[in-house]
């Protein structure tokens, strides 16, 4: 039906005939000249209508945007003066010699080129938020990735493997998205949160290295890196331990990063285990191109008489902490409130802070109203240990160790986003050493990854011992402040998986019902083995400068897990349930079905 793409119209094809599909971006009449810039996936072309082709421009004069066109044409230079050096094809231009109307359109429901129209409105009409160029690089760029890294695997001789769809329900730390069977009535099969116990089982059947770019289901609160349904690059491999895995991983993402956006990321990248991450930055995932760091005050402060600051300091579960904002003395009252709103998102009580106005003045130079709760020694102490300088400003956290964390790491990246302290470029990291289980709020211990992730321990007395202690072979890739993966070296002798069933409190018949098939295979041979999953949507987002996920999905779903697109979730008719012998209850809800963000 075409000769050529729209965008691939260059001067090389001066004086041939092409002929073009695509859309109208844009119609003008310009003198009794029409000019039409004709857009396909490529790229725009401009193609020129002249009035002494009469017919041709009658039919000319009809088109509208979006209205689909078969044009023939001969390809000729722009006049000089018009060039547009913007496009592929802005040197050239096509006279018109055949014109077809494949299609009208009605007038959409919002221009390409709108830059206000609301994330609802472009979902239910995704099929026309796609046709911009915006959209159509990311899904460019992500074909470009995906292509990439099947290539890679493929030559370092892994081998594509499906895993089940329709699987059994099984605690790994989100809600299972559940499909009722016809077949089996009262029971239910899950979609995977993840394929990981069937991959586990691929390198027990001596599949060696495995990988799958594959759909994840997760039933789970809605943020910008997150979807209800996402897309991983999921690997393992046998006989090779957690070094060989990262060493391959880096350098697949090396290339990646080469390949597709000429970048040349560092080799090798940079370690930082756990526990420093957390001291430094409040996260296991930390934006190393932002230049601030959490001061730890837990020594200058366990004997003040302040108790908000001396309790957590000498409480072995708090922490104590102080961030310093360089020149961030000329903040206002009001954006000092709203970063105290700020971290309360994360379940601080309050954000102390002193505006350091003259070092040498000492007490006098400062301005905040925590500082008359504090003495000299304190004082001096932060302001040497912080480096401050005249015009800062200093933030504090105090309390729950989590807690702080969790918000001064927040407000950390806030504050550097806020006031241009991110770096360009890009800042690959390793995270190693996390700690193989945490307590939850009832004080019992949890796995931090999973319940298959092998502990670093010299034998299974000392993890049963104090499981505190003990450090996970896992190993997570962080860039630019995001989790891109993360995967560990696994469990894989039966004592060791029954310890860790042990600490986490899962009995041996529970364990049986959750993880008997992985159970019963360890028994025959189980080989040494590791992986990694990636997050693919998250990985292009950030190679894309995108601020969601959603913004390189073709069809993702709303913060609240809705398609404005389809209209799902919808309810289906009575038949269908008495099929899967499932009876509604009836339910009060306080929004309407399919409500979005």
């Amino acid at each position: 039906m075409r000769s050529n793409y729209c965008g691939t119209v260059t001067e090389e094809l001066i004086d041939h005939e092409v002929t073009l599909c695509g859309w109208v971006n844009r119609r003008r009449d310009h003198g009794g000249v029409i000019f039409i810039d004709l857009r396909d996936r490529e790229g725009l072309v401009q193609v020129v209508f002249d009035p002494d082709r009469a017919e041709i421009f009658e039919i000319a004069e009809q088109v509208r945007n979006e209205y689909v066109l078969k044009v023939t044409g001969r390809v000729r230079l722009r006049p000089e003066g018009t060039v547009n050096p913007e496009l592929t094809s802005g040197k050239i231009e096509i006279l018109g010699l055949d014109l077809e109307v494949l299609n009208a359109s009605e007038t959409p429901p919002f221009q390409l080129d709108d830059v206000g129209v609301h994330d609802d409105l472009r979902l239910q009409y995704r099929y026309i938020d796609l046709r911009r160029d915006e959209m159509q690089q990311r899904m460019r760029l992500r074909t470009e990735v995906t292509r990439y890294i099947r290539d890679y695997l493929d030559e370092n001789n892994f081998w594509d493997i499906e895993t089940p769809m329709l699987t059994k329900e099984t605690p790994e730390g989100a809600r299972d998205y559940l499909v009722p069977s016809r077949t089996h009535p009262g029971s239910f099969f899950a979609l995977p949160q993840s394929p990981q116990l069937f991959k586990q089982m691929l390198m027990m059947s001596g599949m060696d290295r495995y990988y799958q770019i594959v759909r994840c289901f997760r039933d789970e609160d809605l943020r910008a890196d997150r979807q209800p349904e996402f897309t991983q690059v999921d690997i393992e491999t046998t006989f090779m331990d957690e070094e060989a895995v990262m060493n391959v991983m880096e350098d697949m993402i090396r290339g990646l990063f080469k390949k597709t956006l000429d970048v040349d990321l560092p080799n090798p990248f940079p370690r930082m285990v756990y526990k420093e991450a957390m001291l430094r930055y409040g996260s296991d995932k930390p934006d190393l191109r932002i230049p601030l760091e959490l001061v730890d005050l837990a020594e200058i402060m366990k004997d003040v008489e302040f108790k908000v600051f001396s309790g957590p300091a000498n409480d072995a579960d708090g922490r104590v902490v102080v961030l310093r904002l360089p020149g961030g003395a000329e903040l206002s009252r009001k954006d000092i409130d709203n970063y105290t709103d700020y971290v309360g998102r994360y379940g601080a009580k309050g954000l102390a802070w002193i505006k350091v106005n003259d070092v040498a003045a000492g007490r006098d130079g400062l301005q905040s109203p925590i500082v008359k709760f504090l003495p000299d020694d304190a004082l001096n102490a932060i302001i040497e240990k912080t480096g401050t300088q005249s015009g800062d400003i200093l933030f504090f956290g105090a309390g729950d160790a989590n807690t702080v964390n969790e918000s001064i790491g927040a407000l950390r990246v806030k504050l550097g986003m806020d006031n241009n302290l991110v770096e360009d470029g890009w800042s690959p990291l390793w995270v190693v050493n996390f700690p193989m289980f945490e307590k939850n709020t009832q004080g019992d211990w949890t796995s931090l990854h999973h319940p298959f992730t092998s502990p670093s321990v010299e034998s299974v007395e000392a993890l049963i011992a104090d499981p505190g202690a003990a450090l996970s072979r896992a190993y997570d890739m962080v860039l630019n402040g995001t989790e891109l993966g993360g995967g560990s070296e696994r469990i894989y002798k039966m004592d060791l998986q029954n310890a860790v069933f042990e600490v986490l409190g899962i009995s041996p018949q529970e364990a049986e019902e959750k993880f008997g098939f992985l159970l019963t295979a360890m028994k025959y041979g189980c080989p040494p083995h590791a992986g990694i999953a990636f997050g693919l949507d998250r990985l292009v987002m950030l190679m894309a400068g995108a601020n969601s996920i959603r913004d390189v999905m073709a069809f993702p779903k709303t913060q609240t897990a809705a398609c404005p697109l389809t209209s799902a979730p919808a309810k289906v008719n009575n038949k269908q349930l008495r099929e899967l012998n499932l009876k509604l209850r009836k339910v009060e809800s306080t929004t309407e079905a399919g409500a979005s963000s």
